[in-house]
């Protein structure tokens, strides 16, 4: 079993604010329209949509065996230098004005805090940090600390 697993699902406010968008979107555009079409159009825009919300509701974060595992990508614990909770002002700014291009970033619109996890010079990963967006930084960034100490590493600032 694992030291720490979240799923990051989208909020229940984006599926209601999404199917009557799509619906409205398709009634609209297809008023005009006779026989199955109208149906058959809004049935595909509702599809589309609840796909595309599903598979963004698909992510993880997770700690196991002293990894961090993110969308088939994984940091060994080890490679960690510095675990810092961020808050949303935080966040938006190692997003997009202060971001560097090699860092590797996970995140979902939606989640608007996130764990700096910055990476030993000496560690195999290219990326200077890892930005992992979560909606329980205290708890991700406990865990990152607890699989450290566990494994015998300095805990770290």
């Amino acid at each position: 079993m694992g030291d720490y697993r979240e799923r990051l699902r989208v909020p229940l406010a984006w599926w209601l604010l999404a199917m009557p968008s799509a619906l409205i979107l398709g009634a609209t555009l297809y008023a005009g329209l006779t026989g199955p079409w109208p149906v058959i159009i809004m049935a595909g825009l509702v599809a589309g949509c609840a796909a595309l919300l599903i598979t963004m509701g698909l992510g993880t974060v997770e700690i196991r065996d002293g990894t961090l595992r993110t969308a088939g990508a994984a940091l060994p614990l080890a490679a960690v230098s510095e675990v810092v909770c961020l808050d949303e002002k935080q966040t938006t700014q190692l997003r997009g004005p202060r971001a560097d291009p090699a860092a590797r970033l996970y995140s979902r619109p939606y989640l608007k805090e996130s764990v700096y996890l910055a990476l030993s010079p000496s560690s195999a990963d290219t990326a200077p940090y890892w930005l992992v967006g979560t909606r329980h930084p205290a708890e991700l960034a406990a865990a990152v600390e607890r699989c450290r100490v566990q494994a015998g590493h300095e805990p770290v600032a």
